[in-house]
C-alpha cells in the first residue's frame, strides 16, 4: 500500500516500486536502441568494445532516470480530506494543487502490463473541466489503494433511482462481437500504416532501394492493374490483422456494470486494464454510433453523453466514453435503455422524415465533391499530359455513382423527434450517429438558416447543451416543423423567439 508521508496525518506517497518501473522501461529502451548503435559503433570499435561502451551508457541511463523517480517519489505526496483532494509534488519548482471533492467527476484506473504485474495502477482523476488544473494523477499506487480512492471519491451516496432496471453486471463481452473489427475504418488505415512502416524501416535501414526492386521483381510479369490489387489485398489483409488484435488488446475482458450510489463502470483491456466511472447523475443520454461498414452488418456502439469529460481526456483517447463496442444493433438499443433506465431505447423511435429539399442538398453536395478531383484531373491532363484524362474519366466512372448513393443515405439518415424526456437527432452516413439527449440538458438552441435553406423552406436547429460533445443538430428541417420541436422540446427556452403570426 501506498506509505505515510512524514508524519502528517492524512498524507500518503505513492507506492516506491514505482522507482523500478521507471529503471525496467528505460532498460526497455536502452536494449531497442542497443543494436542499431552497436552495429554502428562496431565499425570503428570492433564488437567486444562496442557492447562494453553500449552497456556503461546503458547503466547510466538506468541510473540516471531511476534516481530522478527516486527524486519524485520523495517530493510527491497527496491526500484525500473531507472536502479537498491535493496533491504537492516538485523539487525545484513545487507544485501544490487541490480539488474540490465535490466537483470530482471522473477516476479512472489504468495499468499498462509492466504495472498489472508489478499490482500496480494509475489513478486520474478528474473534475470535467478544462484546462490542465482539472485533474490529478497518482502515478503509481496499488490497485487496492486504486479502488478505495474510487470508491470513495465517486461515493455520494446518492439514492438509487426506482424501477425495474436490473444492478450489477448490465453486460460483457460476446466473442463474435470481434467480427465486426475488420469492417471498421480501422483496417484500411492500419494496413496503410503497415505499407508506409515497411518503406519508412527499409529507409532507415539503407535498404528501401533493395525492398522496391524485389516487389518488381515479383510481379515484372505481371499486369500494372492487377499488381496494385494485389498489393492493395496484400495491405488490407495486414490491416485485418493489425484491427483484430487492436480490438482484442482493447476490449477484451470487457464487463458494464451499475454499481451501488449510482455509478456506470466500464471495464476492458487484455494487457493494458482500463476502468472507466460515470456517475449516472451527469449521464445526459446515450449517442448511438454506426460507422458505415458496421452499419452494413447491422452493428452499433453506444457512447455516453456525459457532463464533466474534458476534451483532455478526449484527445488521450477516442473511445474513453464508449459504453459498449461495436454489437448487434438490437443490442445496443436495449444496453441504451438499461442505461438510461428507460422501458425502451429513445434511439430506437421512429424519427420524423426531413423534406425532399434536404434531399437535393445532399446530392448536390456528394456530386460536387466527387466532381472537384475529376475537373482537376481535365485541366491538368488537357495542359500537361492526356493520360490524365484517362485518370479523370476513371474517377468519373467512380466516384460519381458512389457520391450519389452517400448523399441519398445521408438522407435517409436525417431524422428527429422526441421520446419521452430526451430529444432524439439523427444524421451522417459514413458515420452515422443517433443521439438521445435528456431534453432536461438542453441549455440553450442555436437556429441557423442560410440563403439556400431559406429559398428551400429549410433551417437547422442546435441543442446546446454542457455534455458530450455540446451540440446536437437537427440538419435542414422543415422550417415551421423544426422551430415547432425546438419549442415542444423545452417549452419556454425558445418561445419568446417565435413569431405564432
Amino acid at each position: 500500500m501506498s506509505t505515510a508521508a512524514g508524519a502528517d496525518p492524512g498524507w500518503r506517497r505513492l507506492h516506491f516500486r514505482t522507482i523500478l518501473v521507471t529503471a525496467l522501461v528505460t532498460a526497455g529502451v536502452a536494449a531497442g536502441a542497443a543494436v542499431p548503435v552497436t552495429v554502428a559503433l562496431s565499425g570503428r570499435l570492433g564488437y567486444a568494445r562496442a557492447i562494453g561502451w553500449e552497456l556503461a551508457g546503458a547503466a547510466l541511463l538506468i541510473g540516471c532516470a531511476a534516481a530522478g523517480d527516486y527524486v519524485r517519489w520523495r517530493r510527491t505526496r497527496y491526500r484525500i480530506g473531507t472536502e479537498r483532494v491535493d496533491l504537492h509534488t516538485g523539487l525545484l519548482l513545487v507544485k501544490r494543487r487541490s480539488l474540490a471533492r465535490e466537483r470530482i467527476r471522473s477516476v479512472d484506473l489504468t495499468a499498462h502490463p509492466l504495472l498489472r504485474v508489478l499490482g500496480l495502477v494509475t489513478v486520474r482523476i478528474g473534475t470535467g473541466e478544462q484546462g490542465g488544473d482539472s485533474t490529478l494523477e497518482l502515478d503509481p499506487v496499488t490497485r487496492a489503494e486504486g479502488e478505495r480512492l474510487r470508491r470513495e471519491l465517486l461515493d455520494r451516496g446518492a439514492p438509487r433511482t426506482p424501477g425495474t432496471h436490473r444492478e450489477g453486471e448490465l453486460a460483457t463481452l460476446d466473442p463474435r462481437w470481434i467480427r465486426y473489427a475488420p469492417v471498421s475504418f480501422v483496417a484500411p488505415m492500419l494496413g496503410g500504416a503497415a505499407a508506409g512502416g515497411v518503406l519508412q524501416v527499409s529507409e532507415w535501414v539503407g535498404a528501401q532501394g533493395e525492398v522496391i526492386d524485389w516487389v518488381a521483381d515479383r510481379f515484372r510479369d505481371t499486369p500494372l492493374l492487377w499488381a496494385i490489387a494485389v498489393l492493395v489485398l496484400a495491405a488490407l489483409v495486414a490491416g485485418v490483422v493489425g484491427a483484430l488484435g487492436l480490438w482484442i488488446e482493447m476490449w477484451w475482458n470487457y464487463r458494464l456494470e451499475r454499481e451501488p450510489g449510482g455509478t456506470l463502470r466500464v471495464r476492458r483491456g487484455l494487457f493494458t486494464s482500463r476502468s472507466l466511472s460515470v456517475e449516472e447523475r451527469r449521464l445526459r443520454g446515450v449517442d448511438l454510433v454506426e460507422p458505415l461498414g458496421v452499419r452494413l452488418v447491422g452493428a452499433a456502439r453506444v457512447d455516453a453523453i456525459t457532463t464533466g469529460l474534458t476534451k483532455d481526456e478526449e484527445s488521450r483517447s477516442g473511445d474513453h466514453n464508449t459504453l459498449l463496442p461495436a454489437a448487434p444493433r438490437a443490442v445496443a438499443d436495449a444496453i441504451a435503455a438499461e442505461v438510461l433506465r428507460e422501458p425502451g431505447a429513445p434511439t430506437g423511435a421512429a424519427l420524423t422524415a426531413h423534406p425532399r429539399a434536404a434531399r437535393g442538398r445532399r446530392l448536390r453536395r456528394a456530386v460536387a465533391v466527387a466532381l472537384v478531383p475529376v475537373l482537376v484531373q481535365a485541366v491538368l491532363g488537357v495542359l500537361l499530359t492526356p493520360v490524365l484524362l484517362w485518370t479523370a474519366l476513371a474517377c468519373g466512372v467512380l466516384f460519381l455513382p458512389l457520391s450519389v448513393l452517400l448523399g441519398l443515405d445521408a438522407y435517409r439518415s436525417l431524422g428527429h423527434t422526441l421520446s419521452g424526456g430526451y430529444l432524439v437527432t439523427r444524421s451522417g452516413t459514413v458515420r452515422r450517429s443517433t443521439a438521445a439527449l435528456q431534453r432536461a440538458g438542453v441549455i440553450g438552441w442555436t437556429v441557423k438558416q442560410s440563403w439556400f435553406q431559406r429559398r428551400a423552406g429549410l433551417l437547422s436547429v442546435t441543442a446546446t447543451t454542457a455534455a458530450g460533445g455540446g451540440a446536437y443538430t437537427a440538419r435542414d428541417t422543415d422550417a415551421s416543423e423544426g422551430l415547432a420541436f425546438a419549442s415542444e422540446a423545452v417549452p419556454g427556452l425558445l418561445e419568446p423567439f417565435l413569431d405564432r403570426g
